[in-house]
């Protein structure tokens, strides 16, 4: 057997990754590996960060998923240090597409690609990169919150994410573009969730933390942490940047005229740091899933924007809302065919943009 790091040259390396030796660290939902595997033997060896070593009370420990030949094969939660992902394990050599894909979000774990272990005689290469790639920037809807969980009174668990169901994924799906997620439950633009409008939860703000590898209470090897980790932008250079926040920042504005100002102040300023990250991207600002009393002022940020840095390459879009007669998933969260419907409205809005 010989063991072949995760690198560039053996994988695709997809989303927000961070190499620490010889291990790639895993932080954002959607982010993995992809290749093209030719031979018998296949193992992926996986090890969590402190969270796996360590143990944590609710069980939000990062979730992988393997496919071979896009149909998922394994799916892990990472519960301890180390864990064997046999992939493939037969007589006859055959050539193989697979993907692993961290189903769950950076905030309550990482996990690390450690060197893959194959035959002697087996190959490997990065799977190709798609014409397109485009970013999403977004909250507990776009990582999938709850959309394996049926039940609206149950709340956030690792266990019921997944991204591949969420609209962020479909859309990607539906246009055949790579995609890359920059995204956390419950933040915001000048708040995340609150269920007292008088208590703004400054903590959890995505404009603070969009410049790292990823939001984390976790860490990496030796307690480095991926929220002081700088991300290199010039490793992803999306055409096109969807930013899909508000619905938290809603919690705390309600109808309160002065703070839904300052969330169009704010959003303006994101986008200028978003622009500045991002200089080539078409800017696409959607809102409205779980609820739509912020997107007149979503809009207002983007005309504001456009008004003061002459920039024409910002588009708004109201998603469809939620029916909460059909149902919900955890904590009122979208079920996957309201994911769909997003998707099915903004991925041609943004082929048409991009003249795809």
């Amino acid at each position: 057997m010989r063991h072949v790091e995760a690198d560039r040259e053996h994988v695709k390396q997809m989303g927000r990754c961070h190499q620490i030796g010889n291990t790639l660290w895993l932080t954002m939902s959607g982010s993995g590996i992809g290749m093209r595997f030719t031979g018998r033997y296949l193992e992926i060896p996986i090890c969590g960060g402190y969270v796996a070593k360590h143990g944590e009370p609710d069980g939000n420990y990062a979730r992988l998923a393997v496919y071979v030949d896009g149909v998922r094969i394994r799916d892990e939660m990472i519960d301890s240090p180390h864990k064997r992902l046999v992939v493939i394990d037969q007589e006859i050599p055959g050539d193989f597409e697979v993907q692993l894909i961290k189903l769950s979000e950076s905030a309550m774990s990482v996990a690390g690609v450690e060197p893959l272990v194959t035959g002697e005689e087996d190959l490997m290469v990065p799977l190709p990169d798609k014409a397109h790639l485009v970013e999403f920037i977004g909250d507990s809807i776009t990582c999938g919150y709850g959309v394996d969980d049926e039940d609206f009174s149950h709340g956030f668990s690792t266990a019921t994410e997944d991204v591949t169901r969420a609209y962020a994924h479909h859309t990607a799906r539906l246009l055949d573009v790579d995609y890359t997620l920059f995204s956390a439950s419950g933040f915001g633009i000048i708040s995340g969730f609150t269920d007292d409008p008088q208590r703004r939860m400054a903590e959890q703000l995505i404009p603070d933390y969009y410049h790292s590898v990823g939001f984390s209470r976790d860490r990496f090897p030796g307690g480095c942490d991926p929220t002081q980790t700088q991300w290199d932008f010039s490793r992803l250079q999306p055409e096109a940047v969807v930013v899909n926040l508000g619905t938290n920042d809603d919690s705390f504005c309600q109808d309160t005229l002065e703070k839904q100002q300052e969330y169009a102040e704010a959003y303006e300023r994101f986008l200028q740091d978003v622009r500045q990250r991002n200089p080539r991207a078409e800017l696409f600002c959607v809102l409205g899933i779980m609820g739509q009393r912020l997107c007149p002022w979503m809009e207002r940020a983007c005309e504001n924007y456009r008004k003061h840095t002459g920039d024409r390459q910002v588009h708004t879009l109201r998603l469809p809302e939620q029916d909460g007669n059909i149902g919900y998933v955890a904590n009122f969260h979208p079920l996957e065919r309201f994911h769909l419907a997003a998707a099915e409205v903004l991925a041609p809005y943004i082929k048409k943009t991009m003249n795809w």
